[in-house]
């Protein structure tokens, strides 16, 4: 039976600057007891100094330093045995080691860049040496590529996330998932295919996109801060299990695909002349009205059905045409 592992915060073992003193007195008192023990002939004392002198080092390797926002895994032979989180200097079990299978893994992100590790040659292969095996508490942001993703018309849309995150349980997030970095990644990916392929790039007529069967007006372009937030919330809920927070998401990138930048571009400018063509008529129409009214309220000239007509086309024309009008004077009667 699988135990999914739960964080112990170990407060007790701030000792590391009275235990490297002790030591380094006992060398000099060891290197004084080789010293007696030659000048009296005592080999006991010589022999107890001797040993000391060889294996008193063996307690050093216990000395941690930890600065501000950072967390050392430890394990005995095996067994989980706590997390070291205060800044301060440590001493543990020498034969603890520090676990983080996300060390050496490098993402596209700030807080998580470090300057190159020495590296050394085996069968061919790259190794880091010295990789810090200390597991980062800052919040540090994530940036993954841009992804091609379809909307809920079928759209080809590109979108990129900006997601900033922190660990808040050690021992889930080294125990739990095999690489907790790559998997926020992976889970940022699909978090975010789930998510967009609900919405429409523009507002479109008779799509619901909250689930709850009534159309709204949401969309990726003008609902940005709705479709990021479920955006966190579905990342959050996918990493629970790895021991992290998801502090905020946002959309850092948003545009149609190149293969239909261009058509939806030319749909855009169609949809603004025709909203502009239809203000325009309607304040034409509203400028002829009024220009009726009041030649027939001042009496100015008396017009029949017909001629009403021909001068409402004339005014339209006039007032609806993207160029100037040219006018023809008419020298003979109007009938």
């Amino acid at each position: 039976m699988n135990e999914k592992a739960t964080e112990k915060v170990l407060t007790n073992k701030k000792h590391g600057m009275a235990v490297l003193l002790i030591t380094l007195f006992l060398y000099l008192l060891a290197a004084g007891m080789v010293i007696a023990g030659v000048l009296l002939e005592l080999l006991p004392l010589t022999v107890v100094g001797i040993v000391y002198l060889a294996l008193g080092w063996l307690v050093l390797p216990g000395l941690k330093v930890l600065k501000p926002q950072e967390a050392l895994v430890l394990t005995l032979f095996g067994k989980y045995i706590g997390t070291i989180k205060d800044a301060g200097f440590y001493w543990v079990n020498p034969f603890c080691t520090a676990v983080n299978p996300a060390a050496s893994t490098k993402l596209n992100q700030s807080g998580d860049v470090s300057t190159p590790k020495p590296t050394s040659t085996l069968n061919g292969q790259q190794i880091e040496i010295g990789v810090s095996k200390k597991v980062s508490l800052k919040i540090m942001t994530l940036s993954n590529n841009k992804q091609k993703i379809n909307d809920c018309l079928g759209n080809p849309v590109e979108i990129g996330i900006a997601v900033t995150w922190r660990v808040v349980d050690t021992a889930k997030a080294v125990f739990n998932v095999d690489n907790y970095k790559e998997y926020l990644s992976l889970q940022c990916d699909s978090a975010l295919r789930n998510i967009v392929r609900l919405y429409p790039y523009d507002v479109s007529p008779n799509v619901d996109t909250t689930g709850d069967g009534i159309a709204d007006e949401g969309s990726l372009r003008g609902s940005s801060e709705v479709v990021a937030a479920r955006i966190r919330d579905e990342i959050q809920a996918r990493v629970e299990e790895a021991g992290l927070e998801i502090v905020e998401a946002r959309i850092t990138y948003l545009a149609y695909a190149p293969e239909i930048a261009a058509v939806m571009l030319q749909r855009q400018q169609a949809s603004a002349i025709v909203d502009a063509r239809k203000l325009i008529v309607d304040g034409a129409v509203g400028m002829v009205e009024m220009a009726l009214e009041s030649l027939n309220s001042k009496g100015v000239v008396n017009l029949d059905e017909e001629r009403k007509a021909a001068m409402v086309s004339n005014l339209l024309v006039v007032l609806c045409g993207n160029k100037d009008a040219q006018p023809i004077v008419n020298s003979g009667s109007l009938y």
